[in-house]
């Protein structure tokens, strides 16, 4: 029975101005996998923490990924995973992404790497329709191809990797929970012509920004006229989490995802641990109990850590 044990990274989404285009892996938070290849056509979801997913593989974002991957293969085999979540559901950093993420790339790895990275992100996209209605890859990219990337297109998948300089993420997690079907719902359909500009705008300095590492480019692009103003609602103390975050020297920064969790970019790591000092004053104010990570962009992805 071939086995592959497998490190998921959470991941950001929209990185601010790029909504549903752009994200970036994360060294830190990762979910762990362990799979099996099995000799029937089936999926089994052993999970091996506490959240209560369900494990019927049509209820489970990890088994949207597989069965849609299992419909691309003429061999009678399945998968057994055994799934520990250290990324908590509804954080806003990819949780859902990984599961699907990590699936995939294991599955994958099982089959002797079979199947492209962009086929792999079609088929963890079925996974993440299953936790928000909507099969969107600005999580499910960068988890499988590490770094940053930029989701061209969803239909036919297109996936362009994007350089980005060393970077330092400060992340803090409020422990809420916004569940990303419902934070869609709230956005609008619509928007005025001067906006979706500056978006366009903010979207091409923050890609150019990466590609020449050019930090003051990065700094002045992360602005979102479109969604953040929209979801900042959702958040305890948004505005002054992110005042007093560009105070303490972030580049910039902004909701992760539906949220709740927000992040900042910052150039070095001591300004990141400033960062999330200035994090941790606010929620303490407020009395909201939080998590916080500082580390950096993950440019590896999903990784096979032994065999």
């Amino acid at each position: 029975m071939k086995v592959v044990t497998l490190s998921a990274p959470a991941t950001v989404a929209n990185i601010v101005c790029g909504f549903d285009i752009l994200g970036l892996a994360l060294n830190e938070p990762c979910d762990k996998l362990v799979m099996r290849l099995i000799p029937e056509k089936t999926i089994r979801i052993i999970n091996k923490d506490n959240y209560g997913l369900p494990v019927e593989p049509e209820k489970n974002v990890i088994g949207g990924a597989l069965l849609a991957m299992l419909k691309a293969i003429n061999e009678n085999i399945g998968f057994e995973i055994e799934s520990t979540k250290i990324i908590k559901p509804g954080s806003g950093i990819g949780s859902s992404a990984a599961s699907a993420a990590g699936a995939v790339v294991g599955a994958n790895h099982l089959l002797n790497n079979r199947f492209t990275k962009e086929e792999l992100v079609a088929f963890a996209m079925c996974g993440e329709e299953i936790a928000s209605g909507v099969k969107h890859a600005d999580n499910i990219a960068p988890c499988i191809y590490g770094g940053v990337t930029l989701i061209r297109s969803n239909e036919p998948v297109d996936i362009i990797p994007l350089h980005a300089p060393p970077l330092f993420v400060t992340v803090i997690h409020p422990q809420i929970e916004i569940k990303t079907s419902e934070a869609r719902k709230m956005l609008k359909k619509e928007v005025p012509l001067k906006d979706a500009v500056i978006q366009w705008a903010n979207i091409a300095g923050l890609v150019a920004g990466f590609m020449k590492e050019d930090y003051e480019l990065i700094s002045r692009s992360l602005h979102d006229v479109i969604i953040e103003p929209v979801r900042s609602a959702l958040i305890p103390a948004f505005a002054e989490l992110k005042k007093q975050s560009m105070a303490a020297g972030a580049l910039g920064g902004g909701i992760s995802g539906s949220g709740p969790s927000v992040f900042m970019l910052s150039r070095e790591e001591n300004t990141a641990c400033r960062v999330e000092k200035a994090m941790h004053d606010v929620y303490k104010k407020i009395g909201i109990n939080f998590n916080t990570y500082v580390t950096m962009i993950n440019t590896k992805g999903v990784t096979v850590v032994e065999n």
